[in-house]
């Protein structure tokens, strides 16, 4: 592959998901792009470079973008995340009043075990049939595996307790399908981070876990910024434990004694 081609392709992926391709990361452009090269009859990531260059090129650019964002998740991911909402999600439905939704956005939901696992802590607590938790992801595959909560015996098998598999699962021919109560509250859509977000409406909670990893300084300043003009007031932020908020934006602040939790720092009003 030439450097050429591996700009073309790093700088595509950049402009489209926010995701840094260093020289390191070349490797993956063959393990990743190959099934699509194989599939439009393409002999190297040059000729693929080529032809995204060319006019038209827009399905194969999603394709591309597609191909390359990492889609890893499980059932209660890291578990202390979920724990605290727990205690939260309480507090945040007594300031709302019992007829107002509790709105919760799943950024890059993947195939949509994040959401479900929030909808279960919900259920819970007695709170799901006001829950309305948006999960969006950048690849249209992806989103089309979470509305369809259907999930292999090895994806049940990771963090998700028996005991909530048994109460919110039905087996058919092998795998697991999410209970209707649960998909009740939950919905998907293709979406991206990097674009304008301001059309999803504003959330008590968001999580955006393991993302920011993928971007450079300044899109991370961008999204965090983005994600603060949609949490309430009194709402919670939730990121990876090996994401950060410091030095990059300062409209959000770590709850005390949590990692990665963070609660918004409310802007005062400008005197008239």
């Amino acid at each position: 592959m030439s450097g050429a081609a591996f700009e073309t392709i790093a700088s595509l992926v950049r402009t489209r998901a926010g995701i840094v391709l260093g020289a390191d990361k070349a490797y993956m452009l063959d393990t990743r792009l190959g099934g699509l090269m194989r599939e439009l009859s393409l002999a190297s990531l040059d000729a693929l470079a080529a032809k995204l260059r060319a006019p038209g090129s827009e399905r194969l650019a999603a394709a591309v973008t597609e191909a390359l964002t990492t889609n890893e998740s499980f059932f209660f991911r890291d578990g202390k995340p979920f724990e605290h909402l727990k205690r939260v999600l309480p507090r945040i439905a007594a300031a709302r009043g019992p007829a107002q939704k509790l709105r919760i956005f799943s950024a890059a939901c993947s195939t949509g075990q994040e959401a479900y696992s929030i909808a279960m802590v919900a259920e819970q607590l007695g709170l799901l049939p006001r829950l309305e938790v948006l999960g969006t992801d950048l690849s249209q595959e992806v989103v089309r595996r979470a509305r369809e909560g259907v999930y292999s015996q090895f994806e049940v098998q990771r963090g998700l307790p028996v005991q909530m598999l048994v109460k919110h699962f039905k087996q058919e021919a092998g795998q697991w399908r999410v209970s209707p109560a649960l998909r009740a509250g939950v919905r998907f859509e293709t979406g991206n981070l990097l674009a304008d977000l301001r059309h999803l409406g504003n959330f008590d909670v968001i999580f955006c876990r393991n993302v920011l990893i993928y971007f450079d300084a300044p899109t991370k300043s961008r999204v965090l910024s983005a994600l603060a003009d949609r949490l309430a007031p009194d709402g919670v932020l939730y990121l990876g434990g090996a994401e950060t908020v410091l030095g990059l934006t300062e409209r959000f602040t770590i709850i005390e004694g949590e990692r990665g939790v963070y609660a918004p720092v409310v802007r005062m009003a400008a005197a008239g």
